[in-house]
């Protein structure tokens, strides 16, 4: 077993990246904050996804070009999977995530969409024919747990729009957990920075066509804050998560960058209650405990 001892230069190393890590997660997660304050301005998912990828997209052409002129061609195959995996994982995923967040609070939203790994876990089981253990089971267990004590609690106060945007969010978790799957073989062959680049510019492709097919142009004028919450939800929780994890994987590695990506939930709670009045209960703290414990059993095993 390796020696977990650092010198002075690996150790500061291993803490720049473990912030890295943290903030990109806590950037990512302040997506769902920055989207309820786009809804007070009576706009849809739709109109906010648009926006989002619209400020997002050069950022993403900008590395697409530089990768393409420093790497290899890719073959048909590989482009008909990129753009599968642009409109599934983060067309898809995203669009089903804001739905959710117009009837769900952000601290749930959070929390349902870190039981993204057991669903990685369940797919693999059923499609890729591996084994749970015990570990993993009670991980799950817990994970679940958690969730279902939040949800209940919410669906008291909430009702059925609750069970609404839980089911939108949930739908959200799952597809984002079958592009992860598929994109394990690909990241290898693609490189992990050009295969997001690649199909994060399908995604906006397909937001921006989406909004055009479905509301008039005229809903692209809208008031300064909606400008500028949705170049912040660009630029902070789209494009610098995005990179500041690649980044983070590469200095720490995937297993602590996963783990460190556990303070979203926590800080998407707190946020909510700071900046969006969102209450904080002692069944949400528990429910967030219990979720955090199994997503760390999950991430110990797969480390």
């Amino acid at each position: 077993m390796p020696s977990t001892s650092f010198s002075a230069p690996d150790r500061r190393a291993f803490l720049i990246g473990l912030a890295i890590a943290i903030a990109g997660a806590v950037l990512f997660s302040a997506k769902a904050i920055v989207a309820k304050l786009l809804y007070r301005h009576n706009i849809d998912a739709v109109t906010l996804l648009a926006f989002r990828m619209m400020f997002s997209m050069p950022f993403f052409v900008a590395v697409a070009i530089w990768k393409s002129r420093t790497e290899p061609s890719l073959t048909n195959g590989e482009w008909v999977r990129i753009v599968l995996m642009g409109l599934l994982g983060y067309y898809l995923s995203s669009f089903l995530d804001f739905l959710g967040l117009e009837h769900i609070s952000a601290g749930l939203e959070r929390l349902i969409l870190f039981l993204t790994p057991s669903f990685v876990l369940l797919l693999s089981v059923a499609f890729l024919k591996k084994r749970i253990t015990g570990l993993e089971w009670l991980a799950l267990g817990t994970a679940y747990l958690g969730t279902v004590l939040v949800f209940l609690h919410d669906v008291r106060l909430g009702g059925s729009n609750v069970v609404l945007g839980s089911v939108f969010v949930l739908g959200s978790a799952f597809t984002y957990a079958v592009y992860l799957l598929m994109s394990g073989e690909m990241v290898r062959r693609v490189g992990s920075i050009r295969l997001v680049a690649y199909a994060m510019c399908v995604s906006s492709v397909a937001c921006i066509a989406q909004f055009f097919l479905l509301r008039p142009a005229s809903m692209l004028v809208q008031p300064m804050e909606v400008y500028g919450l949705s170049l912040f939800n660009a630029v902070f929780c789209t494009v610098f998560p995005v990179f500041m994890t690649m980044v983070a994987v590469s200095r720490i590695g995937a297993p602590t960058t996963s783990q460190a990506g556990m303070i979203g939930p926590v800080s998407t709670l707190f946020l909510g209650a700071l900046i969006l009045g969102e209450p904080i209960t002692g069944i949400q703290l528990a429910g967030t405990a219990l979720v955090l414990t199994g997503i760390y059993l999950l991430s110990k095993k797969r480390a």
